[in-house]
């Protein structure tokens, strides 16, 4: 009887997908701490602006982050 090999495009296929998933959940994650944090300031320093601004920082930062991530997949 022969063994079946594994296929190692399978394999890397799943890897990449796993990595993209995480990704995924970095980014949602980044987003809606930044959100909770600039709401709290608010809160604790009675502004209007600070959860604005702080949630647009944590999505540029999770973009960048996406972008850095992506560039080391494809090398």
């Amino acid at each position: 009887m022969e063994q079946q090999k594994p296929l190692k495009k399978d394999k890397r296929a799943l890897r990449t997908a796993t990595k993209l998933s995480g990704i995924g959940i970095q980014m949602g994650v980044t987003i809606y701490l930044g959100n909770l944090l600039g709401a709290w300031l608010d809160q604790k320093f009675n502004t209007t602006f600070l959860e604005i601004s702080i949630t647009l920082l944590s999505i540029f930062l999770s973009t960048y982050l996406l972008i850095v991530k992506a560039k080391k997949l494809n090398t």
